[in-house]
């Protein structure tokens, strides 16, 4: 089964073989030394100068809700971007933890526009919380327009960047970005159950560090303590870790802008074709990480039919959209033989 998802993705054979060996015990000090390079060469890749980078056994929306959790209490107003389901996300994960909130709402596949954020304009807020990529969708929202946004505003920035991490083009120094939330299964394409949080210094020292926890195991101060000596507060997923430190010495050097190049060939192949197939695709800006197809009806026929007749798994979707929108994604272990065949399938489906 060939997997056009955006996670878990087809997995590298460096990371397979790491994921077959035997674990290690972690409370010592060659464990400690690899976490500290895991920690710097993440540092490296998000563009943070001065930052620290904090590792989560949970999935990404285990590092959202430890953001929130850390950041925010029921005295802060905070903005949010919900534009799909994962926008919606953390609009739950304020409800639940009481923090006061206002939205900015997209009707279905609207693109976000700099009107959209005029509106509040006026308005004092914390921080702007924001799915760089809202995934559920495939639209990838103007960054720079958003951090021109906060910074007129003395806000905070928080990303997630889960789905187009190496994919799209990120600096978190650059772009004006507090904190940033990355998990593992997307095009790092390792195990899922590691997430990650990248926090600028400045941002963990005045925001995050002076705060009462609310809670244990996502606390956000607790794994910084603990990361000081390489560690985490809990047992973390050792071997995702593994697989982790392997991935980020191939991203090394000149590796960044090779993975980040190899993503963009292969959604740029794939979407011409199949606009030359006459498939529609939406007209908000795109990330790298997926191709969001859209159709009338029967796109979760279409979807059994790819996955029981030709060995292909694509992304469905659900809600509103689950028989309109399907997405292809462009992470992880493919070629572009691999989207020939895809195609293939689409074709002889009947489109």
């Amino acid at each position: 089964m060939k997997l056009f998802t955006v996670g878990p993705v087809e997995m590298y054979p460096e990371t397979l073989r790491i994921s077959g060996t035997q674990l290690p015990y972690f409370r010592n000090d060659e464990f400690s030394a690899l976490m500290k390079e895991n920690e710097r060469y993440l540092l490296q890749l998000c563009g943070c100068s001065a930052g620290r980078a904090l590792f989560l056994t949970g999935s990404g929306s285990a590092a959202m809700e430890a953001v929130i959790a850390s950041s925010f209490r029921k005295t802060d107003r905070v903005l949010i971007i919900r534009g799909g389901s994962f926008g919606e996300r953390f609009v739950r994960l304020c409800t639940i933890y009481g923090i006061p909130y206002d939205e900015v709402v997209l009707q279905e596949l609207e693109p976000l526009r700099k009107e959209h954020m005029e509106v509040f304009a006026d308005r004092q807020y914390q921080a702007l919380l924001v799915n760089l990529h809202e995934t559920s969708t495939g639209q990838l929202y103007d960054i720079q327009m958003l951090s021109e946004f906060v910074k007129s505003k003395g806000m905070y920035l928080i990303v997630d960047a889960i789905s187009s991490f190496l994919a799209d083009p990120l600096d978190m120094d650059r772009m004006g970005i507090d904190a940033l939330i990355l998990s593992s299964q997307k095009a790092l394409a390792l195990s899922p159950g590691l997430s990650m949080v990248i926090l600028r210094e400045a941002y963990y020292q005045t925001v995050v560090e002076p705060k009462e926890d609310i809670c244990l195991y996502l606390s956000l101060k607790e794994h910084a303590h603990n990361m000081q000596r390489g560690q985490t507060p809990n047992t973390p997923a050792v071997g995702i870790l593994l697989e982790l430190h392997q991935r980020l010495l191939t991203l090394q050097g000149t590796g960044l802008a090779q993975e980040q190049t190899a993503i963009k060939m292969r959604a740029d192949y794939f979407r011409r074709k199949v606009r030359q197939m006459g498939i529609q695709l939406p007209a908000y800006p795109l990330s790298n990480a997926l191709t969001p197809l859209l159709f009338q009806e029967g796109a979760q026929q279409l979807y059994q039919y790819l996955k029981k007749n030709c060995d292909i798994t694509l992304t469905p979707s659900g809600g509103a959209l689950r028989d309109r929108l399907l997405r292809v994604g462009h992470l992880g272990n493919l070629t572009l033989k691999d989207y020939d065949a895809l195609c293939a399938g689409l074709k002889e489906y009947g489109i």
